[in-house]
């Protein structure tokens, strides 16, 4: 087990950057051409219900679950269906993606209203057909997160509002914006779920955040189903991780290759339980995404309502475009975001942010050799030994990494922002775990 007790927090203090904080969202539509992934989540993805010239509108299911662990696919525009092909997300990940000529007319799809919910399975099954996922970044199937496991019972809601990524501020605006419906939602969950507890965590970065959510709890005291306190956190990185959480507001220890649910607890962003009132008022399923555009190659920054779909290029050109070269494009925070390698990739359901950085600041340093200073394992909130891991992925070496706990890691990369050899520590580790998931598939057959 970890998270051995320790009298300190555990993490690093990166800039914060948080230059887009306090503005609004903007909308912003008009793109002829989107491109639906039916892969939006962690597990199967949807075998296409829609061909090339079908007409389609906003809000129509155009991908069929294939098991449980799918959520259907919508479409975020009405028009017409110019292509149905396979190619590679941003993730890495290949997908069958379904590409939809837009007509401007947003037409409303006629199935689209309120969904009937009248106890736990109605309450799961709208969420599910509705899309909808994780939204701080993980893309985890929330009716399955909804849905623990037989035996384990859930004691604690806890709601994800630190958002301890530098740069990013959409969640920020979110709290400030909708802090009613955070709270529908967390009564919601709550009484389906039968849940007598939430925790609703927030770094102390976002004080008229904190002051917002406060607000809304007290302005609705006596509808609550369930005793909710905000949280002030100590702005540290990774607060936001969900097993550090976890520990943080609960002092509960998600054991080593276990779920949340194994010690009563139940993690939601703070854009998700928003979005699960917006579902059961509205029916309308997830098709557009709050987002955070900033770096230093942008010419204007901010916090923006984007239909997912959207190819990043049109994006960046639509609200404002670059005053410089563009180095890298990454999608989400700076220390676990995931460079893209064609602006044409669209925005996702997880998509929090577009970091746009110039050439300068898309350089990566040149690693050099370890010194064995230790900085790594100091500032690993997971107490792991990345040096370790390092090696041992290099090494291809299975074995070690299962030694060293792998699978552990939560790729937070702390360990390479403290590394003053510059090593590509976190970069290995997740080749590492891609190798013990390939030695552990071999062993199964």
């Amino acid at each position: 087990m970890f998270f051995r007790k320790t009298s300190r927090a555990i993490g690093v203090h990166p800039r914060q950057n948080k230059s887009t904080q306090g503005m609004a969202f903007v909308r912003v539509d008009g793109f002829s051409r989107l491109t639906i992934p039916l892969n939006l989540q962690v597990g199967p993805g949807c075998s296409a219900l829609v061909k090339k010239g079908d007409e389609v509108k906003v809000g129509q299911r155009i991908g069929e679950p294939l098991g449980h662990w799918s959520v259907p696919a919508h479409s975020s525009v009405s028009g017409t269906v110019t292509e149905v092909k396979k190619d590679i997300l941003s993730s890495g990940d290949v997908a069958d993606l379904i590409v939809i000529q837009s007509d401007g007319k947003q037409t409303l799809d006629e199935s689209i209203k309120p969904p009937v919910v009248n106890d736990k399975e109605s309450f799961l099954a709208a969420i599910r057909n509705a899309g909808l996922v994780g939204l701080g970044g993980a893309a985890f199937p929330t009716h399955v997160k909804l849905d623990p496991p037989e035996g384990k019972v859930i004691d604690t809601l806890v709601i994800n509002g630190a958002e301890c990524e530098p740069r990013i501020t959409a969640d920020d605006q979110l709290m400030r914006d909708r802090a009613d419906r955070v709270v529908a939602g967390i009564n919601l969950v709550c009484h389906y779920l039968d849940i007598p507890r939430c925790v609703i965590g927030i770094e102390d970065n976002k004080p008229e955040a904190i002051a917002a959510m406060q607000k809304a709890v007290d302005a609705t005291g006596s509808e609550h189903k369930a005793a909710i306190s905000v949280v002030t956190l100590k702005t540290l990185y990774p607060t936001g991780a969900e097993k550090v959480l976890i520990r943080y507001l609960t002092d509960r220890i998600v054991p080593e290759n276990g779920l949340p649910a194994d010690v009563g607890v139940v993690v939601l962003n703070v854009g998700t339980v928003a979005f699960i009132a917006d579902i059961i008022d509205t029916g309308m399923p997830l098709i557009r995404k709050f987002v955070t555009i900033d770096g230093s190659a942008m010419a204007k920054s901010g916090n923006y309502d984007l239909p997912i779909g959207a190819p990043i290029e049109d994006i960046i050109e639509k609200v404002g475009g670059t005053k410089v070269p563009v180095g890298k494009i990454v999608m989400g925070g700076p220390m676990m975001g995931v460079s893209i390698d064609d602006t044409l990739h669209p925005v996702l359901k997880h998509t929090n942010s577009l970091l746009v950085a110039n050439e300068k600041d898309a350089t990566i340093p040149k690693e050099s050799n370890c010194i064995h200073c230790g900085r790594c394992s100091k500032h690993c909130p997971m107490q792991l030994m990345p040096t370790d891991l390092d090696m041992a992925a290099r090494r291809e070496n299975v074995e070690e990494l299962r030694e060293y706990h792998v699978m552990n890691c939560i790729e937070c990369g702390c360990c390479t922002f403290v590394c003053p050899a510059k090593r590509y520590l976190v970069q290995n580790i997740r080749i590492g775990k891609n190798l013990w998931r390939q030695a552990k598939k071999k062993e199964a057959k």
